[in-house]
């Protein structure tokens, strides 16, 4: 029998204490090469609807699946159907809006807990929508902040948005007036933005910073200039063969020179152990995050395990009685 688990569950099930255990994990396991990835794919229909999948599969825990999702006319809807590895049987189909707003943040706070400074205490976010907020959320939880300042466009959302994770983080967050101001103040920053245009150029970075560029995941997209992926002295990003086809900010930076790949590691290789990562408190670490399914699958399968131990979830009948 397949449990049907509802986005409701998810949020009560995947805490970011929970995720950030998860994520690290995959991670690691990901650098020592257990796991199997296949990058995303999106297939466009008509009226600009698309279509978006990606898979993974955990042969270590016992599973693999995939994410799928939907994005038309503004709206997206996220799904992700859990298999047995062992048996090809259909263990969950979990409703996956909230399981990728949490772990695309808890994989930022994995990041900031291996390449920012142990000492940070100061954090800024450019960007104050849903993504924004689990950002902001998992790099609380990696490191004691004193001081953070949001920016967003929109005054009325970035007053709201900090008031509301002033309230959930346990720390103030101050409205910015800029980008820049949020970045020249925090030695932790985080671009949470849809931006097709630059939010932080490269002239506002100083030494020892750690970024998290998590919003731009098409190729046209880009949230940082060229400038700041040049001055970054460390570049990690989650799968490089993905990043190749997504990660607009490094594939618009090395457009002339696709050499400066090269220079480029898959984080899950520092979090192993395999590669080094910051090497001195003056390095400028740059995480890239585009979202892999991997964390997907890892985060599905917590949450699916957490659920039958609770007594949670739907059991729905899907092929009863097949062979």
């Amino acid at each position: 029998m397949t449990l049907l688990i509802t986005e409701a569950e998810v949020r009560s099930l995947l805490t970011m204490p929970v995720a950030l255990d998860v994520v690290e994990e995959s991670m690691r396991e990901q650098g020592e090469g257990k796991l199997v990835l296949n990058p995303r794919r999106r297939l466009r229909v008509p009226d600009h609807g698309m279509l978006h999948y990606m898979a993974a599969a955990d042969p270590v825990k016992g599973y693999f699946g995939m994410k799928i999702y939907s994005t038309v006319r503004g709206a997206a809807r996220f799904i992700v159907p859990l298999f047995r590895a062992a048996t090809g049987e259909m263990a969950a189909l979990i409703e996956a809006d909230a399981l990728g707003q949490i772990r695309t943040g808890a994989a930022s706070g994995v990041a900031t807990k291996y390449l920012a400074n142990a000492n940070s205490q100061s954090a800024g976010i450019i960007g104050t929508g849903y993504q924004a907020q689990t950002q902001l959320e998992a790099i609380a939880a990696v490191r004691r902040l004193e001081r953070v300042r949001a920016y967003g466009r929109d005054p009325k959302r970035r007053a709201q948005f900090c008031q509301e994770m002033s309230a959930r983080i346990g720390v103030t967050v101050e409205p910015a007036t800029s980008g820049e101001e949020v970045v020249r103040e925090a030695e932790i920053v985080i671009t949470a933005t849809p931006a097709t245009q630059i939010v932080l150029e490269g002239a506002w970075l100083t030494p020892g910073m750690h970024i998290n560029a998590m919003g731009a995941n098409w190729p046209q997209k880009r949230e940082l200039d060229p400038a700041a992926v040049r001055r970054s002295d460390v570049i990690a990003v989650d799968s490089i063969e993905q990043a190749k086809m997504e990660a607009g900010d490094l594939i618009q930076a090395f457009t002339e020179d696709a050499l400066r790949w090269e220079s480029v590691s898959e984080f899950s290789g520092i979090v192993a152990g395999n590669i080094p990562g910051r090497s001195s408190p003056s390095q400028i670490t740059l995480f890239k995050s585009i979202g892999i399914a991997t964390w997907d699958i890892a985060a599905a399968a917590r949450v699916y395990e957490l659920a039958v131990a609770r007594g949670m979830g739907q059991s729905i009948p899907i092929w009863e009685g097949a062979g």
